[in-house]
């Protein structure tokens, strides 16, 4: 299989279909990708919502919330795909990301992971701003190969927040990221932001800190 699309979700009802939609509405062969979601311990209707995917997408389900890093471990330990993307539940996909992603991979075997421009929209998806994801890099809508996230221990689940700024510098040490000037992530701004969490990012970036002074 050529890829995994992993989808953590928490109290997202309002966003995971449309993050789910976009992932099966890829220009790719249905039977080379796979879409996993993790149910981090939601208590709103994301669990009624996933059942209506159920033929489509794989569902790990906790039953207390753990955070991001550790929903997102749990869907790369079972992914079968040489590579793998971190799709949020509030956000979207372009239906060529996959496309252009595996297949910049699969021609330049000395690139270890690849990262795509986006577009920060409003809620209601109305487009905002274009971001270089090498200037303004996100945690998502960045294609990786498996087995390099498995040597260097995947996402650290002390992390409550940053986890994706911690594994991007330990994934920088031994690897490369290239990032392509193309627009195929949609990343959606709205009040329930874990990055609007000022006193939680502040604590995280202490810890970021203090790990890699």
């Amino acid at each position: 299989m050529d890829a995994s699309i992993i989808i953590p979700t928490y109290q997202c009802e309002k966003y995971i279909s449309r993050a789910i939609r976009s992932a099966l509405n890829q220009n790719f062969p249905k039977n080379d990708f796979e879409i996993i979601v993790i149910d981090d311990g939601s208590t709103d209707n994301t669990p009624n919502i996933l059942k209506s995917f159920n033929k489509d997408i794989k569902v790990i389900t906790f039953d207390k919330n753990k955070g991001l890093a550790a929903a997102r471990n749990s869907g790369l330990r079972i992914a079968r795909g040489r590579f793998v993307i971190n799709l949020d539940a509030d956000d979207y996909m372009h239906q060529d990301l996959l496309k252009v992603g595996i297949l910049f991979l699969t021609l330049n075997n000395d690139i270890d992971a690849v990262s795509f421009d986006y577009i920060i929209t409003d809620e209601h998806e109305n487009h905002i701003e274009r971001k270089s994801c090498k200037k303004d890099p996100i945690a998502c809508g960045i294609m990786f190969r498996k087995e390099q996230l498995i040597e260097i221990g995947l996402y650290d689940e002390v992390f409550l927040a940053r986890e994706e700024e911690d594994l991007r510098i330990r994934f920088l040490k031994k690897h490369n990221i290239f990032n392509i000037p193309l627009p195929l992530y949609r990343y959606r701004k709205h009040e329930d932001n874990l990055t609007k969490n000022n006193e939680l990012m502040n604590e995280y970036l202490g810890k970021l800190n203090n790990k890699h002074k």
